[in-house]
Parts: structure tokens; sequence; C-alpha cells
């Protein structure tokens, strides 16, 4: 029977005001989709190079600080900056033509190193992308506060919170549509910094001499007083310390799933304007900061001083010195989004390995990763209200994963290449630059770790590693599954038959037993046989059905989609042929798509109206000890799809099986 009329008023309600916040429903059968969503190297540079460009709001000014009395150290810092960031940009450079299809630092550490080594890397880049969208809208804040009254200060978390959930509704629209939306806010940053970073240097170019007469002095001073290693010692904690300046230079790298074809060649020039951007911001400002003696302010960010300094004596200065930094704190906005585009791409590849429960590999209608999206920006809210927005404290924690991530990603290029040095003839030259990626990386991580273990690394430490024995326990729980599921499989190599094939086409009019599968195997095959057993001669044809699901393992390119629409049709006609053999007249029914249930309730409804006589079937796992971990790891389609159905009326039963651990 139909159900309520002002039931499926509220359902179109309902649906109309998910278009509403999210957009309609995209067409994953449309040849084109892959290129219409795809991102060319100037909205890649902005969706996933955005948060290495950010980072010289952050990086270099903790980096000052911690230079203290010997800020014409600066000058030192600006040359080492720009040479690291070309360094780590070179080696992840190689690594897009070696991994074209991303997944950055954990597929990396996965194939060059072990699988284990991989869910650390992993693990470190999913707290990391936590704290890129933490880090970068508490750095937003911070900017935009910096020129409002200091009795506003009090409303800067709160306004922080809000910017995570407004990034989380336009990334649930997609990936294109919310880097596109923010465009104009980094072209804005771009245009700012170049007038402010080029005034500044050309206006003070009298002070290069004077300038440079004093770094000549500080430096016989201080060589005097505490000799070539105090000097070393305090310029490797200050380059140390300012190591956010990196973060972020491995997005592009992880991000390659989302770039237009050539992919390879899109990413590579993405990382090209990503290195340069950020090596002329850094450096550049490093150097205004000594040339305009810029010191901490309380209330204000660094380079919200020096923007005052620079701007000051300008007609409507004090507008140029706003713009400049509402410029960078809305770019600070769009460097978030590398955390809610690359995070849920992380979790995903985890996922299809088993690592993390598998939802988080599905894809929604608008094809993003819903699960993952909401998922990075509720810990992002969460890290944000714990840490009360502490930019000092977050960039502290963010540093340690990424030169965590950094390392690894570098210690396994080395090994590969010495690995295949046999046949590559340029292994000496790659692996020069990953052995001095690997120190430089090594090194930040080793002296932040000592400096600022007390001051918030503890806790990174301790979230990573909790994070990682929880991907263990969840690997070693689908181990189990799979292990108890193979049991089934034995079913596969002793098929009874009737000795008749029946190939009669199905009639509509008797009955008919329609079972819903996923792959031909022997879980389906089990339930096919319960379905037998339990009622005998009660069913007279079989349909079975199933929805060819594109998730972010196979969404890649048409020729994968479909791939797999052909194996699903196979696994289908398997399951025909093996009913057949059984005496029944047998058909199947499939459809491809994100959503199972979506795809699948329709899909039944309109099997219903052609075999009034029908019954539908579906199996599902059951455990000797529920528990609601079993319930996040395993999904609850099936108990979905009864719902939907029964409501409207058509008979659906569930069959357990029993997968013994």
């Amino acid at each position: 029977m139909d159900p309520p009329k002002d039931a499926w008023n509220w359902e179109d309600i309902r649906a109309g005001a998910r278009r509403t916040i999210i957009g309609a429903k995209k067409n994953i059968e449309d040849p084109g989709i892959f290129h219409k969503i795809a991102l060319f190297p100037l909205l890649a540079w902005i969706g996933l190079g955005a948060d290495g460009v950010s980072s010289s709001s952050y990086g270099p000014p903790e980096a000052v600080v911690a230079l203290g009395n010997y800020a014409y150290l600066a000058v030192f810092l600006a040359l080492g900056t720009a040479f690291t960031v070309f360094i780590i940009s070179y080696a992840y450079t190689r690594i897009i033509e070696h991994f074209p299809s991303g997944g950055g630092g954990y597929i990396v550490a996965t194939h060059t190193i072990s699988e284990r080594a991989g869910v650390v890397s992993g693990s470190a880049l999913l707290i990391d992308y936590m704290l890129t969208i933490t880090v970068s809208i508490a750095a937003c804040a911070d900017a935009i506060f910096s020129f409002l009254p200091y009795r506003w200060q009090a409303f800067k978390l709160v306004f922080a919170c809000l910017l995570i959930l407004i990034l989380i509704e336009l990334n649930l629209r997609g990936v294109k549509e919310s880097v596109t939306i923010l465009a104009p806010l980094f072209l804005v940053f771009i245009a700012a910094h170049a007038l402010l970073l080029g005034y500044g240097l050309f206006a003070h170019s009298a002070q290069f001499v004077p300038v440079a007469d004093g770094i000549q002095a500080g430096l016989s001073r201080d060589l005097a007083a505490i000799g070539v290693v105090g000097i070393l010692a305090v310029f490797f904690r200050a380059y140390s310390l300012g190591g956010g300046t990196y973060t972020g230079i491995e997005a592009v790298a992880n991000g390659m799933q989302i770039m237009r074809e050539p992919k390879v060649k899109t990413g590579k020039r993405t990382m090209a304007y990503m290195a340069v951007s950020l090596a002329v911001l850094s450096g550049g400002l490093f150097l205004c900061y000594l040339l305009w003696n810029v010191a901490p302010v309380p209330g204000q960010t660094l380079n919200a001083v020096l923007a005052a300094k620079v701007f000051g004596n300008w007609p409507l200065g004090e507008v140029f010195a706003l713009i400049t930094i509402f410029s960078e704190g809305a770019l600070l906005m769009v460097a978030a989004q590398t955390g809610f585009i690359d995070g849920p791409r992380v979790m995903a590849n985890m996922a299809i390995d088993s690592w993390l429960p598998r939802s988080f590999a599905l894809l929604s209608e608008r094809l993003t990763m819903t699960n993952g999206i909401v998922l990075m920006g509720g810990s992002a809210l969460i890290l944000m209200i714990f840490t009360h927005g502490s930019i000092t404290f977050l960039v502290t924690m963010y540093a340690i994963n990424v030169f965590l991530t950094f390392s690894i990603s570098e210690f396994g290029m080395s090994r590969f290449f010495y690995k295949n040095r046999t046949v590559d003839k340029d292994w000496k030259r790659h692996i020069f630059i990953h052995l001095l990626g690997l120190v430089l990386c090594s090194t930040i991580l080793s002296i932040t770790l000592y400096e600022k273990f007390g001051q918030g690394g503890w806790l990174t430490l301790f979230l990573t590693s909790g994070l990682i024995g929880v991907c263990f326990a969840i690997h070693g729980h689908y181990q189990s599954v799979t292990r108890g599921m193979r049991k089934l499989d034995v079913l596969l190599d002793t098929v009874p038959t009737t000795g008749v094939k029946n190939t009669s086409p199905v009639n509509p009019h008797k009955m008919t037993a329609v079972q819903l599968v996923n792959g031909f195997h022997g879980f389906g095959v089990n339930t096919f046989y319960s379905i037998v057993k339990n009622f005998p001669g009660v069913y007279e044809n079989f349909i079975f059905v199933s929805i060819a699901v594109v998730d972010s393992g196979t969404f890649k390119g048409s020729a994968e989609v479909n791939a797999l629409a052909e194996s699903t049709k196979t696994a289908l006609l398997k399951y025909v042929d093996l009913a057949q053999d059984m005496g029944f007249a047998a058909d199947y029914r499939i459809d491809i798509g994100t959503d199972v249930v979506d795809l699948a309730v329709p899909l039944c409804k309109n099997i219903a109206k052609e075999f009034p006589n029908s019954t539908f079937f579906t199996g599902q796992i059951v455990f000797r000890h529920e528990n609601p971990f079993q319930k996040v790891l395993h999904n609850e389609t099936a108990f979905a799809i009864q719902r939907r159905l029964q409501y409207s009326g058509i008979t659906t039963v569930i069959l357990p099986i029993q997968a013994e651990k």
C-alpha cells in the first residue's frame, strides 16, 4: 500500500532542503563528469597550494620571534627558508611522477617501506589535516581581529568556529565549487602582498647598506660572546620553530586524484606555482621584518604590524593595511580547504585498505566524501575549542606531524631509488635530493619535539598514537571477518544442480524471490541457499539485484567506472546461472551510482510492480557478540533498505549469515 500523502510531502521538503544546502545530484554516468570536477593548475594552486602559501602568515613570524635579540639572523632565515621550500617541493615533484594517483605520504610509505609505516604516515597525515583546518582558521581569526577593537577578542573563538561550519557546508557541495567560490579571496591576497612586499623592500632600499653593516656587527659581537656553535644553535632553533612555513607543501601530491588530465603535468605545474609563491612570500617577509624593525604588539599579528608600518604614511594607508590583513585572513580560510580536500582522500585510501571504516571510501550524490568531510570538520571544531584557538599551541602540534610525514616520505623515496638503482640511471641525483630533504625534515622534527614537547607536542603524539592504535584494531577486525567469510567460499566449489538447466524466461505472475547481492562470493551464495532451504517449493523465479557502487577507489576515470559496471554484471550472470542450474527461472537487474540505498529502493519498487508476487531478500553478517564498534565498521544497508521497502508495503526479509571469527 502507498504511504500517507503528507509523508511524501515531507520527503519532498527534505529533498528540496538538501538540494538547497549541498546542490543537485551529479550524474555519475556523464562521460564528461571527470573533466567537469577536476581542477586545472590555477584552481589547484588555489585549492591545494593555498595551504602552503598561507603558511607564510604564521611560519615566518614564529621564527622571527624565536630569534629574540638576534634579529639580524632573519636574512639567513630568508635564504634557508627559500632553500628548504625548493628542496621539499622538488622532492614531492618526484613523488608526483612515481605516484600519480595521489595519496601522498600514506601511499609512498606503504609502497616503499611497509604497510605499518604507511599507517603511521597516514595517521600523522590525518591529524595534520585536522590541524590544517584548525590552524588556518585560528590564524584567519587572529589576522582579522588584529584590526578590530581589542575588546572584541572575546568573540574570536566563536567567529573561528562559525567559519569551520561554513567550510563544512561549502565542501559538501563539491571540491571545485568550494574552490571556485573562494578563488577571488586568494587572488586579492596575492595582489595585496605583492604590493606590501614590493613597496616594503623598495621604500627601504636605502637601508640595505646599514642593515648589512648591522648584520656584520652583530655576527662579530656574537661570535666573540657565544661563538659559532651558539649562533648556529640560535639559528637552527628559530629555523625549526618556523617549520610551520613548510606545512602544506605535500598537499599537491596528496590531492592528485582531483587534478585535470594530464595529471602529472598539472600536479608538477601546481607544485611549481606553490613553491615559487611560498619562497618569495616567506623570504620577502623575513627581509621586511628586518628592514622595518618589526616587533610583536599584543593583540596583533606580526604581519599586521608590518602592514601598518609600510602603509602608515600613505593616503588611505589604514585602508590598504586593512585590505592586506583581511586578505591574509581570507587566504587562511581558503587554506583550510586543503584539510577538507586531502584529509578525506587519505581516509578513503586507508579505508580501502581496511585501516579505517569502509564507509569513509563512499561518495555522496555530489561526488564528495561526506563522512570524511564531516569528521575532519568536526574534529577541527573540537581542537579549536580545546586549544581556545591558540595559534602558537596549534602550530607546534601542526609542525610535528607535518615533518613526521615528510621524514617518512623522504626516507621511503630514498629507499625506493636505492632499490631501483640498477634500472634508473639518474638514481644518484634523485636519491641525493631525498636524502637532503630527509636530513632537513628530521632535523626540524627533532628540534621542534625537543623544544615544544611540553607546549603541545605531547598532545600531537598522543592523538597520533591513539589513531594508529585504532587503525590496527580496525584492520584486525576486518581481517578476522575476512577469514570467516572465506569459509563460506567453499560453497563455490560444491554447487549442487538439478541436472536440468532452466532457461525459461521469468514469468511475472509466478512467485518470485528477489535477492540483493554484492559480488559473486560465498556470502551471496549462502544467502541464496538459505532462501531455497527455508522456503522450499515457494518460489519459481529468482531476480538478482546489484548496485555497482562507485567509491573513491573506482572514481578515477570513465574506464574504471565502465569496468565496475561490467564486473557487477558478470557477477550477476553467475548468480543467474546458479539459479538456473538449481531449476529456477532467473534474471537480473542492475544500476550504478554512489549510494546503495537511494538506488536500490526505487529499483526494487519497480521490480515489485513488474513482479507483484515477489518477496525481497538480502543477507546481513551477524556476530555472536554484538557491540557498537561492529555497527560502525559494518554498514546497516540491509536494514535501511528493509525499512524503506516495508514502509512502501513491500515484503523484505533479512537472512542472518554467520561469519565465524
